[in-house]
């Protein structure tokens, strides 16, 4: 793989989903309308793809007992999991290899809440996900995590498959400027270290204002090339939210976009990144196909 060349992901899917006239409440969020309505993921899948990206991410970040609560998940989660891997494998199968489906491993216990963190609980909740997505995916992405043990619990209950695996944090963004953390408050330089320890594909950082990305993946780049490793990928995709609080969860309703992360303000962002070393580069919460157009099209 060379490190070096740009692969466009795909970008959010819940409000993409919402856009489109799905279903879509919460706390279910994306899983609704995998529930209900599944032709409007395959819909969005395409339209990313239709967009330029080359990795389609599946649709089951919202399939925790968090969104969809403990007896859904129970009873459902795997079937509806193996559906979210089906319906972006069937999409990718459309274009010849030419597009990768990225397994969404996501926070476990609610986003952005590394105090909600559950050890204990790791297998119980990841091994449904991971069986269904399986068959169907080209490489595995534990998403918006936001401390390094969750990241770590998840790669050791991978199978030998020989996929590669991404990991992506979501990063403290109340304080620009200072040094960026993840929301737990670790250290980008300390997540780094664990992740080469476990041979890691690719380090990412997503669901946070795209003003801190560039500054950890500074620190990422700059921590790879210490150690070593310069074969380990890095990437970014921001959300267009304002800054989320401490005490903030994923349940808490739609946060307002920002106006100022249009198509084109956006691309800007994606520049600084490449140049910071981030070879893939996508969108989180509300960006959109339109945003992902301008990355495939312009961006170098």
């Amino acid at each position: 793989m060379d490190k070096q060349q740009l692969w466009v992901l795909d970008g959010g899917m819940g409000r993409e989903l919402a856009r489109r006239g799905a279903p879509f409440r919460q706390p279910e969020w994306s899983a609704l309308a995998l529930i209900e309505a599944p032709q409007t993921v395959t819909e969005v899948h395409q339209a990313y793809v239709a967009s330029g990206a080359k990795v389609i991410t599946t649709n089951s970040y919202a399939l925790v007992p968090f969104h969809i609560g403990d007896e859904r998940f129970a009873a459902e989660g795997e079937a509806l999991a193996a559906l979210a891997g089906k319906l972006a494998r069937d999409v990718a199968d459309e274009h010849a290899n030419a597009v990768r489906v990225a397994g969404s491993l996501p926070p476990l216990f609610g986003s952005y809440r590394a105090d909600l963190f559950e050890a204990a609980r790791v297998s119980e909740l990841a091994l449904p996900l991971i069986r269904a997505l399986s068959p169907s995916v080209d490489l595995w992405l534990a998403e918006t995590m936001s401390l390094i043990a969750e990241s770590l619990a998840i790669k050791a209950l991978l199978p030998e498959d020989g996929k590669p695996f991404w990991v992506s944090f979501t990063l403290e963004d109340e304080t620009l400027g200072s040094e960026p953390t993840l929301r737990s408050g670790e250290r980008v330089a300390d997540a780094i270290d664990a992740l080469v320890a476990v041979d890691v594909d690719a380090i990412l950082f997503n669901c946070c204002q795209p003003e801190v990305i560039e500054a950890a993946l500074q620190v990422a780049s700059d921590r790879l090339s210490a150690l070593g490793r310069a074969d380990i990928r890095l990437g970014a995709y921001a959300n267009a939210f304002p800054p989320q609080p401490k005490e903030a969860t994923a349940n808490d309703g739609l946060d307002e976009i920002r106006a100022d992360l249009g198509p084109l303000d956006y691309l800007g962002w994606a520049e600084r990144w490449r140049a910071a070393g981030a070879s893939l580069i996508g969108g989180c919460c509300g960006i959109g196909p339109e945003h992902i157009q301008a990355l495939s099209t312009r961006l170098r």
